[in-house]
């Protein structure tokens, strides 16, 4: 039996560790989040800008995290010259680079050499108040900065028309991006998800929680066959093209995000040939 000691080593024990938890993970940031742009929506007014195939960053001005509100363990030198006002922006090694920006993102020791290849591609300036067109204007006078020339802000443009949108996409998909944003320029800042910001691709996307691990069958015997998850309307369904190999001996963990492809949806509104992508991070 525990002593009046024991017990009370213990109970300190715990808040301790319940403390390092408490610190190493955060209240996710209210970020701004993109709906799906379809043609036929109107153009005005917004900015047109590559979308890049990275780990969202927020930077609160001291500290920098993942949009689930993870610690990034950037080395001292990747924020000591960022400023005290808070960016939001994506870490990003490059395109067709998602596994080396989110490997070096994930790791707890960071590696100097991967994060030379890393920059921060800045959007927005979630706290400089006024609307998107204001906050460009401010964002494109505090950057760049001298000491830390991987923090970039991300180059917009006017959009015009649905054709001209169609070309450029065309351009950056051929050129191994992964899509466009459109912000509204009279939009404000808010964290939540709304047609203010829409992203445009060839192919749509979306976000599942794994539930269950189904086993493999055939040349997959003995490992994940699929992963069944759950959409945020509560309907399942399972997802097994796409998985690598690896992917399929340490599969994303039950509870985990997932991101998958797809092309439109059936009446019931589960996705036609979606596809995995990647667990999300953060």
């Amino acid at each position: 039996m525990l002593n009046r000691r024991s017990l009370l080593l213990l109970a300190g024990l715990g808040a301790a560790l319940s403390g390092r938890a408490a610190f190493a993970r955060a209240a996710a940031p209210a970020l701004m989040l993109a709906e799906v742009y379809r043609p036929g929506m109107s153009l005005a007014g917004y900015w047109v800008s590559e979308k890049f195939d990275g780990v969202r960053g927020y930077w609160d001005g001291q500290k920098l995290w993942t949009r689930g509100g993870e610690p990034v363990m950037a080395p001292a030198w990747f924020t000591a010259s960022l400023p005290k006002q808070p960016l939001d922006g994506e870490l990003w090694a490059g395109r067709g680079r998602f596994n080396h920006t989110m490997s070096t993102v994930r790791s707890q020791t960071p590696s100097d050499t991967a994060w030379h290849e890393i920059r921060f591609m800045v959007f927005d300036l979630p706290a400089q108040g006024g609307d998107f067109n204001t906050r460009l204007a401010a964002l494109r006078k505090l950057l760049p900065i001298t000491d830390a020339p991987w923090v970039v802000a991300v180059p917009q443009q006017p959009a015009t028309t649905h054709e001209d949108l169609q070309a450029l996409l065309d351009k950056t998909v051929k050129m191994g991006g992964e899509g466009l944003m459109l912000h509204r320029g009279a939009s404000m800042y808010r964290g939540e998800r709304n047609n203010d910001l829409l992203k445009v691709k060839p192919f749509e996307d979306a976000e599942a929680r794994v539930v269950a691990h189904l086993p493999g069958k055939g040349k997959h015997h003995g490992r994940l066959g699929a992963l069944m998850v759950e959409m945020p309307d509560g309907q399942r369904f399972r997802l097994g093209t796409g998985l690598t190999d690896a992917e399929r001996g340490q599969p994303p963990p039950i509870g985990s995000l997932v991101t998958y492809r797809y092309n439109g949806t059936h009446p019931s509104g589960l996705p036609k040939f979606a596809r995995f992508m990647r667990m999300r991070e953060g």
